[in-house]
């Protein structure tokens, strides 16, 4: 199969270019490789003749696809076996993620073992038509949106990629916070999505699946960007206990000030 699209990727002397050179050592290498020489969209894997693939794009309709799920549950992982399915069927693919999440660099969405596809990172979706351009927008057939919980634009962009300029969307994020809230726009989506995956973890406790994200820290604001340090699958026996324990230690640690500043008023009266 990967040998029918090296051939196509040939120079007209007969060699496989530099880029496609990069492409495949990048893709097949080790995850600490670097991916840099990678541009966001997969154009390596497509066919020379895009003027009959972009006639097939364009009779075609668009579909949104969902995955959902707590943290350490391979939404990101599913998202690129997607995706290169996608290019492997010579359909052209851009990725994007928020720009907010930074932690193993912005030019990639990268798994927490390590494995990583090229990509935009932007602040909102909006943007992306006009960053890429009109001409490669139209060319495109399939966008990954990864990390979608960090876009306030979500539904609206589907909306457009999918109904109005026939593009299939593929969405993966996280649905619910570590209070097991909404997460941004992404529950939104699901009434549009052609197919809905919710994915589950390992609880880190007891092994059992894990539905939920629980909060190691102290910190109280929605988006707190983490890994391992900061979140935890869990079940749901052990998010229950989880947030006792946290919920006591924090009146613990409460109580010394309640204490002084009664002590205070005391003083002062």
């Amino acid at each position: 199969m990967y040998m029918l699209y090296i051939s196509k990727m040939k120079s007209p002397s007969g060699q496989l270019s530099q880029n496609s050179l990069s492409f495949f050592s990048n893709l097949y290498n080790s995850p600490s490789s670097q991916n840099t020489d990678l541009k966001p969209t997969m154009s390596s894997f497509q066919s020379s003749s895009s003027g009959s693939r972009t006639e097939a794009s364009q009779s075609s309709s668009g579909a949104i696809h969902v995955i959902i799920g707590p943290m350490f549950a391979g939404k990101t992982t599913a998202l690129i076996r997607r995706l290169k399915s996608e290019s492997n069927n010579e359909r052209s693919v851009a990725i994007i993620k928020s720009n907010k999440d930074s932690r193993y660099g912005l030019d990639s969405i990268v798994t927490h073992d390590g494995a990583k596809l090229p990509c935009w990172a932007l602040p909102d979706l909006s943007s992306f038509r006009q960053k890429i351009g009109d001409d490669a927008y139209n060319k495109l057939d399939v966008i990954g949106i990864d990390e979608a919980q960090f876009f306030e634009d979500l539904y609206d962009f589907c909306c457009n990629a999918a109904d109005h300029d026939r593009k299939t969307v593929i969405v993966a994020g996280l649905d619910g916070d570590y209070l097991r809230r909404r997460f941004g726009t992404v529950l939104d989506i699901v009434p549009l999505a052609d197919s809905v995956t919710k994915l589950t973890a390992r609880c880190e406790l007891c092994g059992k699946r894990a539905f939920f994200t629980l909060r190691k820290t102290e910190e109280t604001q929605t988006e707190l960007i983490g890994g391992s340090d900061v979140y935890k699958p869990v079940c749901r026996q052990h998010y229950f206990n989880g947030q006792v324990i946290i919920d006591a230690a924090n009146n613990v640690l409460e109580s010394p000030k309640i204490h002084s500043d009664m002590y205070q008023l005391h003083l002062s009266s």
